[in-house]
């Protein structure tokens, strides 16, 4: 053993325990010293990046030590089958100190017995390595604050709640208003058509061919919107045919409808009769109530060239006080208010009883567009179950077709009208010209422009030949010019 060998030699039989004993405290003394050497060498850290790692203790990766740990002070008349050791040759006398890091030896020794062992300290271990572990944190770095416990969560209220509780009822109000008012445009369109052109009524009786099709089983409305149906009718004289748009409100948008109910509107249904060319003379002329007479005069294109306010004529009936004609003369504004008229609708009593829906009519030869001779009605559209109180405003369609398509301008009256029409067409002529004017203007000056650009960027020497050869272009321009004869 003097040797330091580690090799196995024969021994007396009677020694061999004690040998062995021996050499196993000399190998756990050993990796004992190893051991704490490893654990002083991270004494550097810090109380955080202690934190962060699992304590690591010599008895997680080692066996218990053997409890030849005290063999220090053998003393050699115990035994006289072996030399004796000497005090300076064997380290483990001298081994009475700790290691710098309580941690290892905390660890090592959770079990012992105060029987078997010597000079094992006597503070109880701990419960537990890691509040060890984090309890020396805190003593080593004392400016380390604990970490603040959690607040226990306070269950949610129904009040926490609130901004998707309104989110969700306005889309379920959203959809349901959707489908709702979408029955409700369909089942007063319905009403409508079943009311004035189905068999036997006011339509069917005046056209041959009702609906968008040619068929008997052709739908009779067109429906372009949820709150856009139109009706197509042909088939009767003076007119190419008639087309109803029925424009009602938009109840199926909730947003239209809680605007509807701070500002009303109307349902409207609009009557356009394409006149046939040598079916209609010069008629220009337009009723409604006052404030939309005036306003038409001054926005209708044809009105304003052609037609002014009518005053009510003296010795006859005449329409309603509510009520206004815009005509191109007091002849024809005469001539399309008859008394038939009067009785029926535009009256006093009439248009007090049956004139509530009346919005406006319009006739001109004309009108802008590809159909310039036209007749437009416009009627608000009761509720589907008052339907009929809108007969003899729908009766008013084929009346006035008739009376249009017959009518006949007096000599007199028809000298004023062409007259009127001639200059119209001079003063379209002349805006014509005008534009025509400026858009070559424009070009013009567009071309100047891009001339003086491109001469900007040419050179010194560049624009001296170009001056050159307009000077010699205006020199040869100037020249007389000088015919040659032949004499013979």
């Amino acid at each position: 053993m003097a040797k330091h060998s580690f090799s196995l030699s024969p021994l007396p039989r009677g020694d061999t325990l004690y040998y062995l004993i021996a050499l196993f405290s000399i190998l756990s003394l050993l990796l004992h010293h190893v051991v704490s050497a490893e654990n002083r060498h991270f004494e550097g850290f810090d109380a955080d990046e202690i934190d962060d790692f699992e304590p690591i203790s010599a008895a997680q990766h080692l066996p218990p030590p053997p409890p030849t740990t005290t063999l220090s002070v053998s003393d050699p008349i115990e035994s006289h089958h072996g030399p004796p050791l000497p005090p300076s040759s064997d380290p483990a006398p001298t081994i009475t100190s700790q290691p710098s890091d309580p941690k290892p030896a905390s660890t090592s020794f959770d079990y012992w017995n105060e029987d078997e062992f010597e000079g094992i300290p006597q503070s109880p271990p701990s419960d537990s390595p890691l509040i060890t572990q984090s309890a020396t944190a805190a003593e080593s770095d004392p400016g380390l604050k604990p970490e603040p416990e959690p607040e226990p969560e306070t269950p949610k209220t129904i009040s926490a709640y609130t901004v998707e509780i309104v989110c969700v009822s306005f889309l379920i109000m959203f959809v349901i208003n959707y489908f709702t008012g979408k029955k409700e445009n369909e089942n007063l369109a319905l009403a409508w058509a079943s009311k004035f052109a189905t068999k036997d009524s006011i339509l069917d009786k005046n056209f041959s061919l009702l609906g968008v099709g040619e068929n008997d089983d052709s739908p009779l409305l067109l429906k372009e919107g949820q709150h856009v149906f139109k009706f197509y009718a042909s088939g009767r004289r003076y007119c190419q045919g008639l087309l109803a748009t029925m424009e009602l409100k938009s109840r199926h948008d909730l947003l239209s409808r809680l605007y509807n109910m701070v500002v009303p509107c109307k349902d409207e249904i609009t009557f356009e009769v394409y006149m046939n060319d040598d079916a209609m003379d010069h008629v220009v002329v337009a009723v409604g109530k006052k404030k939309l007479a005036k306003t038409m005069q001054k926005e209708i294109t044809d009105l304003q060239r052609f037609a002014s306010l009518v005053s009510p004529p003296s010795g006859r009936k005449w329409i309603a006080d509510e009520l206004a004609v815009v005509a191109e003369s007091k002849e024809v504004a005469g001539d399309m208010i008859s008394e038939a008229v009067l009785d029926q609708v535009f009256g006093d009593k009439a248009y007090e009883k049956f004139g509530k829906g009346f919005i406006s009519i319009h006739f001109s030869d004309q009108h802008l567009g590809s159909h310039k001779k036209m007749l437009v009605f416009k009627f608000a559209l009761p509720d589907a179950k008052n339907m009929a109180d809108m007969t003899r405003l729908v009766a008013l369609v084929p009346y006035y077709i008739d009376l249009v398509g017959r009518y006949k301008l007096s000599s007199h009256a028809r000298t004023k009208t062409d007259g009127a029409r001639m200059k119209v067409a001079q003063e379209i002529y002349k805006e014509l010209q005008n534009a025509r004017q400026e858009a070559l203007q424009r070009k013009k000056a567009e071309q100047r422009k891009k001339i003086e650009e491109a001469e900007a960027k040419l050179s010194a020497e560049a624009l001296r030949k170009k001056e050159a050869k307009e000077r010699a272009r205006q020199m040869k321009k100037a020249m007389p010019k000088m015919k040659m004869t032949r004499t013979g």
